[in-house]
Parts: structure tokens; sequence; C-alpha cells
């Protein structure tokens, strides 16, 4: 797996009149391989969400470069697709057309047939057919989580990032859509990005997780690769070393190195 997502120095200020600048991350360095899946875990305030934005190209970095291909990431674009802890579907288009309107956006040129076939087969990846002409005050909150992950990949991006996706999620909700993540991303082979509060989703889905120190002027305290073969059954891993070692080292860093008292 070649390198093809850099952050180098990078650093995110906020201006606050009549103070000094609000520095969420500072001296942010990491490298990301093609077709990784990267967590990246810390407390409240460490500034994951603003370094998924930058990376997106919602927000732009104050200091530093995030390259893509060689190419320097200076707004949104395709090849980066984002999903929100909240699905963000537009609540008047049936799941089918949640679907195909991110396609047509971004594939202009397809034919109604082309077009037709891309969104079906998206539809089917998340196990929707059923629903598909439903719509989003219809079904679930896991099945709208999976229209949003169906429409980002639509898209065919390189990257996609995932804002706590599953946060709002019941556990076994949660659980299933992880594991529709894994079989979806082995199928794909694209790079995620997730953002998450939770330790064992972290270590089930990575290949490694990224820790955040605490905030402001926050930046990775660590990266720990995490070496476990794929793809992953959640029972098996309760008991292999391995995914109890990546565990502790998490919760130490966590609730040892950089504990926080008001969580």
């Amino acid at each position: 797996m070649s390198q093809f997502l850099s952050l180098k120095n990078v650093e995110k200020r906020f201006p606050i009149p009549g103070k000094d600048d609000y520095i969420a991350v500072t001296d942010v360095n990491l490298e990301i391989k093609k077709n990784e899946i990267i967590s990246i875990i810390g407390h409240s305030g460490c500034g994951k969400s603003t370094l998924l934005n930058m990376i997106s190209g919602l927000d732009l970095q104050t200091e530093g470069s995030i390259v893509l291909n060689e190419k320097e990431i200076t707004g949104p674009g395709p090849e980066r697709a984002v999903v929100f802890q909240n699905h963000s579907l537009l609540p008047w288009l049936s799941v089918y057309e949640n679907i195909e309107m991110a396609v047509k956006k971004v594939m202009p040129k397809l034919n109604s047939a082309e077009l037709r076939e891309r969104v079906e087969k998206y539809v089917s990846m998340v196990n929707l057919d059923h629903a598909k002409d439903k719509m989003p005050g219809e079904i679930s909150g896991g099945m709208k989580q999976r229209v949003g992950i169906a429409r980002a990949l639509s898209i065919n991006p390189e990257v996609l990032l995932m804002d706590e996706p599953f946060g709002a999620l019941d556990s076994l909700t949660r659980a299933n859509l992880q594991e529709h993540l894994m079989r979806i991303q082995q199928s794909v082979e694209n790079t995620v990005i997730i953002i998450t509060h939770d330790i064992d989703e972290a270590v089930l889905l990575s290949d490694k997780v990224v820790m955040m120190t605490n905030g402001p002027e926050a930046t990775i305290g660590e990266i720990l690769e995490v070496n476990l073969e794929r793809p992953r059954k959640r029972v098996e891993l309760q008991h292999d070393e391995e995914y109890i070692r990546c565990r502790e080292a998490i919760l130490s860093f966590l609730y040892e190195k950089f504990a926080k008292e008001d969580e």
C-alpha cells in the first residue's frame, strides 16, 4: 500500500476578537496509505472533527499542508466523501433518489441505464433493495445511515471520511453497521478515516488508531498499529492477544496519560 494522503505540520487557529487566537490543533504530521482504515480517537475538544474538516476541504488549515495524490487540498472535491453522525438525507427524496442525486451531480455524463445501474449497485451494497422506494421518515436510524454511506460511496471517492457515523445509534445497530462497513471497504478498497469515541470500534475497524492529546493545541500523541488479519470476527477477537493489547494501549493513553477530569 503506497502513501497517498499526507498531513505535514498542520495547525488550525481560530481568531477570537480582542484575544489571542484559539489553537485547536498544532504540529500534526500523518501519512496515510491507500486502502487503509484509520480511526482518530481522543477526548472531546481534541480537534478530531477539525482534522476531518480540513481533510475534507470544508475548512482550511492555518499552517502546514494536506496533500492527496500529490495535489494539495484547497477545498471540497468528489475524491473525498463525508458521512456525518446525522445522516443528512433529503426528506422529500426516497432512498433511491437520495443516492441518485449524488451520482447525477458528480457523474453528469452517465446515460439513464448507467445511472440506474450505479444507483442500484450501491443500494444493494448496503442491503436496502427492499427499502429503495421508502422515504427517510419511513426507515430506521440505522437504515438512514446506510443510505448515507451508500450515497457517499456511489460517487467513487478515494477517501471516505466518517465523523462519528454510528455514535447516535443503539449498540446492536452500531455493531451491525460496523460489520457492513468492514465488508463494504473490502469490496471497494478505498481509504476510510473514522472519528470515534469508542475504543472497541477503533480496534475492530482500523489498521491504525491515531490518538490525540487534549486540546487546545492538540496534536497526535501516539499512533497504534493494529496487527489483526481481515476479515475480522467480533466474537473471536474478544480473547485475541493483539486485540487486547491494542485495547489496553488506547485505554492507557486516554485514561492515564491524557485523562480528563470533566469527562
